[in-house]
């Protein structure tokens, strides 16, 4: 059950999907494996933020996108015990949509899936789950596959491990990535939302206690920010005290806590935060959290995911419909993408440092940070969080090639 294909990408999530839909139309052989019979699942990351949105509007697809059910967010705010503060304001950005798009993100990647199906060169399978790689010495020529009918193996000119931060194929190739830690995991659940409540989302700063809460329409979906490896304590304390704990830090009333009726309906995401040292060897590339693992402050992981593949499709194209890849031109995507990953990365471990590990060990009043203070009153410098959160450091635009190309 051997196939032949000139890029075989694993992983179906937005690293993947993206950079599979932006390679078959520019004309380039693909197939994407995912290992799910669906995206029928709580990614919990669901934040579309405004660099995303501006590729949309790029590619000709805002439109279509923004008919999916979504909410926006315009603003940011954030309270740090008593006093409470608008912590980004989008309306500045120099682009169209100037919002964060709250979409569940199993739409969002039906989307890319129905967009690449336009294009004759865009494969999907589902239920195909990438096992391993294969090699002819030291270049990698293809990706070992299980599928319901039996293993298969797929070669190809590149393989591109978009597997996530567990990725088997990162750990096939060898590639040793750098962990630089983190002081906090998070239980993520889900609250009923009322037409009475506030629309804003939001984040609560008090004493030994961190709580972020995204609108999504009828329901709020929340985070619950623990110490790391608190997760047995809290849980050990008993259902009770958590929705206590809870209920004492919404901004409604706190029976709204008792909706949490079993621990099934709480969700622990393990905070970690690493980057590769080398992202690819020859005939492999990772890319996403593949290739770095973000923190959740800022929401930015889908969207640092996205920016790879868009620089990735636009520097790997060509010399992929020509065959004439190169490993330097596997090198030219981490040289394009280390430093937006390194500057996102620097800032959330100072946001971490300063902010969450001080919060959560605090035992007295909160106040804001005088950081965050100068950042959200100064004239001209408040905008600078929006624009660091909705656009990044280096945000990516698909090239001219790609926008007019049909997928011949």
């Amino acid at each position: 059950m051997d196939e032949r294909v000139t890029c075989c990408i694993a992983g179906g999530g937005p690293a993947g999907m993206m950079l599979g839909v932006l390679l078959a139309r520019a004309g380039v052989a693909v197939t994407v494996l995912e290992k799910h019979k669906d995206f029928l699942r709580d990614f919990r990351g669901d934040t579309i933020h405004p660099s995303t949105l501006q590729l949309m509007e790029e590619l000709g697809w805002l439109d279509d996108f923004l008919k999916l059910p979504h909410q926006q967010a315009k603003s940011i705010y954030g309270q740090f015990g008593d006093t409470r503060l608008e912590m980004a304001n989008f309306s500045h950005l120099p682009i169209k949509t100037k919002f964060i798009a709250l979409m569940p993100q199993w739409d969002f990647l039906n989307f890319l899936a129905e967009k690449g199906r336009a294009y004759p060169k865009f494969d999907l399978r589902m239920n195909a789950e990438a096992t391993g790689l294969v090699f002819d010495g030291d270049r990698v020529t293809g990706v070992k596959v299980k599928t319901p009918e039996g293993a298969m193996t797929i070669n190809a000119d590149l393989v591109v491990a978009a597997d996530g931060r567990s990725s088997v194929l990162r750990a096939a190739a060898g590639l040793v990535s750098e962990n630089f830690g983190a002081p906090m995991d998070v239980m993520w659940f889900r609250l009923p939302r009322l037409p009475t409540d506030t629309e804003e989302t939001q984040g609560r700063f008090d004493a030994g206690h961190i709580f972020v809460m995204l609108q999504r329409g009828d329901y709020w979906q929340c985070a619950y920010v623990i110490p790391k490896g608190d997760e047995a304590r809290v849980r050990a304390a008993g259902l009770d005290a958590f929705r206590k704990s809870v209920g004492a830090l919404l901004p409604f009333e706190p029976k709204r806590a008792d909706a949490i009726t079993d621990w099934d309906h709480v969700k622990l995401l393990t905070v970690v935060v690493d980057r590769l040292k080398t992202w690819a060897r020859p005939g492999c590339l990772c890319i996403g959290d593949a290739a770095h693992a973000m923190s959740p402050v800022g929401g930015v992981g889908i969207n640092l995911a996205v920016q790879d593949a868009v620089a990735a499709a636009n520097l790997l194209w060509q010399p992929l419909k020509m065959g004439r890849l190169t490993f330097e031109d596997l090198e030219a995507v981490q040289k394009r993408r280390e430093f937006p990953t390194r500057a996102t990365q620097r800032l959330q471990l100072a946001i971490q440092n300063a902010v969450i590990a001080k919060t959560l060990n605090a035992s007295g009043p909160i106040t804001p940070p005088l950081i965050i203070r100068l950042l959200t009153r100064l004239p001209f410098i408040s905008r600078i969080p929006a624009r660091l959160l909705g656009l990044g450091f280096r945000p990516e635009h698909v090239s001219e090639a790609i926008r007019n190309a049909k997928g011949a």
